[in-house]
């Protein structure tokens, strides 16, 4: 069962959901796809971290073979390549890897060797696997580092996987929600956090996902994450109050579900929401 949580926008508190569901669901895995600015692993403190470097193919210049036909700059979409002076150059920090240079070039001057741009890292918290991604500073994209953290999950089939996503509505949240079962969306309770919402929640309706709703930080006045729900018929799963103390513990890194019954009963209840939508969907698609 592979849940991503997912907002608009960076603070709203997707990483306090997903941080709090996989700690009460107790035997699961969590996925930090936020891979610009991961912080999952600062609430879980894993232990017995391994690491791996993640690499991607970029193209190299043998100048004694390219005759300056420029058919490789002309194709690339990302002016990652340029013939200056009589030499072709490339710009490794904005290659995409396509690798669509290589094959094109007639006179075989290109080839491909290993740029490092990121590394995932794997570690346990109590009864929680923990992965981690974590994109150099500068790298064009975080997806090849994503579909990394994903893969090593394929066969994990019998833990409930939550997929803490990227914020916004890129390809690197499209990768990250691309096989998931269902997506929490996260939204605060205003109108710049509507519009972010509906970001999100037009992403989810493209891949054709089910979804549900968690409003953040709700007060007693208007809501208008609320009331944007309710026009769009979307399911609310959880509205979780602005709370001080709340507040405080997700500052300090610290679980809340760890610290505090009332929070254990909250993300316990969400949870059992969460799980009982997805049946649902299975049931109703098979």
């Amino acid at each position: 069962m592979r849940i991503a949580v997912l907002s608009g926008k960076g603070g709203t508190g997707k990483t306090l959901v997903s941080v709090n569901l996989a700690a009460a669901a107790k035997t699961s895995t969590y996925i930090d796809c936020d891979v610009e600015e991961p912080n999952g692993y600062l609430f879980f403190k894993p232990e017995g971290v391994h690491e791996e470097e993640i690499s991607v193919k970029i193209p190299k210049v043998n100048n004694k073979l390219c005759d300056g036909c420029r058919k490789c700059v002309d194709f690339c979409k990302f002016n990652a390549l340029a013939y200056i002076k009589n030499k072709l150059v490339v710009f490794d920090e904005v290659c995409h890897s396509c690798g669509g240079c290589t094959m094109l070039c007639p006179e075989k001057a290109l080839t491909e060797k290993e740029n490092v741009i990121g590394k995932v890292q794997k570690g346990t918290s109590n009864q929680v696997t923990i992965y981690t991604g974590i994109l150099n500073t500068g790298e064009a994209s975080g997806v090849p580092i994503i579909k990394k953290l994903l893969a090593e999950n394929n066969l994990d089939t019998n833990k409930k996987i939550f997929i803490d996503c990227p914020p916004g509505s890129a390809c690197i949240v499209m990768e990250s929600i691309k096989d998931a079962d269902y997506c929490v969306l996260v939204a605060e309770p205003t109108l710049f956090g509507t519009h972010n919402l509906n970001m999100v929640y037009e992403l989810v309706k493209l891949f054709n996902k089910p979804f549900g709703a968690v409003l953040n930080k709700c007060l007693e006045e208007e809501n208008p994450a609320e009331k944007f729900c309710l026009e769009k018929n979307i399911k609310i799963l959880s509205r979780i109050p602005f709370d001080t103390e709340l507040g405080k513990l997700n500052s300090n890194a610290e679980i809340a579900v760890n610290k505090n019954e009332k929070y254990c009963d909250m993300f316990s209840s969400l949870l059992k929401t969460v799980t009982k939508e997805v049946r649902h969907e299975t049931n109703a698609n098979s």
